[in-house]
C-alpha cells in the first residue's frame, strides 16, 4: 500500500531521534508546497512533487491536503483512557469551591471511579475505551500511553490491562500499556496502607507482569497516597520485572518526585505542577522527560506547571492530556496544545514538539514515530488551516481534518474510516 499526500501549504515537523531540548525544542523543519510519500506503513518521501514523481511510480492513493498544513500525528504519553461512570457531579462541587483532595477524602475522586469500574464489563470497558480512542484519533493523535489504575484490586487491574490490549488490536491508535495499580489506596486498604502496598509488590505487579499485559509501571507519589519511602519501593519491584517507569511526580505537593523518577532513570516525570528547583535541576541532568499536563491544571483550577524554568534549564519536555473522567475528561491534543501556549506561555513549535516528537521519546519511540522523516512510520495530522499556528490560532473548534495511520488514511474530512481490517484482529 502507497499514499501520497500532495496540495499541502506547509509540511512541518521537528527532526531527530531523541527528545529536544532548549532553542532546539522551537524551529519546526517547514517546507513550503512538499508532497508526502508513504509504503508499506513507512515515511520514503519529503519534498516538491516533481522530484517525487521523477523517483517513484504511481502511488496506490493520493490524499489532497487541500492547501492544509501536515505535521506528524500527535503522540500523548500520558492518558487514562479505560474507565466507567462519570463524575460531572465532582465538576460541580469543585465551581462550588471543594477542591480535588476535600472531594477524595469524602469518598469521590479516584475512588469514585474505582466503584463504577469494578462493577462495569469488559465489554462495556472496551466500548467505552473505543469511543475515547475515536475521539483521539479525529483529533489528530496516532499514538498514546494507556494506564490502568482503577481497578485497584488484582482482578479489575488485568481486566482494564486486557482492555487496552483487545482495543489495541481493534483501533488504528496504537496504545502503550502502563499498569497504575499504585493509582490510590482502595477503600479496604485506607486503615492500613502498608498492607496495600505489599500486596502491590507481592501479588498484583508480579502477576501482571508474568502475564505480559503491561510495558511500564506508574505510582501516584503524592501526599495522602503514597510517599517517597512507599514509592521508592514499588519502583525497585517495577524495575526489578523489567518494566520501564512513569511517575505522577509533584503535582499537589513538592514531595521531590522529580528527583526519585530520575533515581529510578524513568522514562517520564509527570505533572510536576510543584516540582521544586532541585526537581528542575536533576531533570535537567538526565534522560527522564518532564511530561505536563495543562488540561489538568485548566480543570482544576490550579496553576500550571513551570514550564519556562524547566525549557531553560535544559530539561526535555512534552505534552499530554492526561485524559481521565476527573481532572482532564479530554482526548484533544489541540486544545491541550492551546493551553500550553495561552496559559503556559509557550510557543506553538515548542508546544508542538512537545507533543510529537518529545511525546515519542516519553514512551521510548522517538526513533519510529513523533516526527516527519524517511524510515518513520507514517504518522501524520493535515490541519485545516495552511499554517501549523492554526493549530493554536483556531481555538474552541477540531483543526484537524485528515488523519494518517501507518500509510493509511483514518480520518478523512474529520470522519474516521472503517479501518478495522488495519489491525486484523483475529481473536475478536
Amino acid at each position: 500500500m502507497s499514499l501520497l499526500v500532495r496540495g499541502a501549504h506547509q509540511v512541518a515537523t521537528p527532526r531527530g531521534n531523541t527528545a529536544l531540548r532548549r532553542s532546539k525544542l522551537e524551529p519546526l523543519e517547514v517546507q513550503s508546497g512538499a508532497v508526502v510519500r508513504c509504503d508499506r506503513g513507512k515515511i520514503t518521501f519529503v519534498g516538491d512533487e516533481k522530484g517525487h514523481n521523477e523517483s517513484f511510480s504511481q502511488p496506490d492513493e493520493i490524499l489532497e491536503a487541500d492547501g492544509g498544513c501536515v505535521l506528524p500525528g500527535f503522540v500523548d504519553p500520558h492518558t487514562h483512557p479505560v474507565w466507567a461512570g462519570s463524575r460531572e457531579d465532582e465538576f460541580d462541587r469543585r465551581l462550588r469551591g471543594e477542591t480535588y483532595m476535600e472531594i477524595a477524602r469524602s469518598g469521590g475522586g479516584i475512588n469514585s471511579t474505582v466503584r463504577a469500574t469494578r462493577a462495569a464489563g469488559a465489554d462495556d470497558l472496551l466500548a467505552g475505551t473505543i469511543k475515547r480512542l475515536d475521539g483521539f484519533l479525529t483529533h489528530g493523535t496516532t499514538t498514546i500511553e494507556a494506564k490502568s489504575g482503577y481497578g485497584l484490586d488484582l482482578e479489575t487491574e488485568i481486566r482494564m490491562l486486557e482492555v487496552i490490549g483487545r482495543a489495541n488490536r481493534l483501533h488504528p491508535v496504537d496504545l502503550h500499556p502502563t499498569c497504575l495499580a499504585a493509582h490510590e489506596v482502595p477503600p479496604e486498604h485506607r486503615q492500613d496502607p502498608e498492607a496495600w502496598v505489599r500486596k502491590l509488590i507481592e501479588e498484583i505487579h508480579p502477576e501482571i507482569a508474568r502475564r505480559g499485559l503491561a510495558e511500564a509501571v506508574d505510582v501516584f507519589c503524592e501526599e495522602g497516597v503514597f510517599d517517597l519511602e512507599q514509592t521508592r519501593r514499588l519502583l525497585a519491584d517495577a524495575a526489578d520485572l523489567g518494566w520501564r517507569i512513569h511517575l505522577h511526580a509533584d503535582e499537589l505537593t513538592p514531595l521531590g518526585g522529580a528527583q526519585l523518577a530520575v533515581e529510578f532513570d524513568a522514562l517520564s516525570a509527570d505533572h510536576l505542577m510543584c516540582v521544586t528547583p532541585e526537581g528542575v535541576a536533576a531533570l535537567a541532568g538526565s534522560s527522564t522527560v518532564a511530561i505536563l499536563l495543562p488540561g489538568t491544571s485548566f480543570f482544576l483550577r490550579t496553576p500550571y506547571a513551570p514550564v519556562r524554568p524547566l525549557v531553560d534549564a535544559g530539561c526535555a519536555v512534552a505534552l499530554a492530556t492526561d485524559c481521565n473522567p476527573g481532572s482532564s475528561p479530554t482526548e484533544s491534543m489541540p486544545a491541550i496544545l492551546a493551553l500550553a501556549c495561552l496559559g503556559m506561555g509557550m510557543s506553538v513549535a515548542e508546544a508542538i514538539t512537545a507533543a510529537t516528537l518529545n511525546g515519542a521519546a516519553a514512551i521510548g519511540r522517538a526513533r519510529e514515530i513523533g516526527s516527519i522523516e524517511i524510515g518513520k512510520h507514517a504518522d501524520l495530522a493535515i490541519l485545516d488551516g495552511p499554517t501549523y499556528h492554526h493549530l493554536v490560532y483556531h481555538y474552541g473548534v477540531n483543526p484537524i481534518r485528515h488523519v494518517v495511520k501507518g500509510g493509511r488514511v483514518v480520518v478523512e474530512d474529520g470522519i474516521r474510516r472503517d479501518n478495522r481490517s488495519l489491525k486484523d484482529p483475529a481473536d475478536e
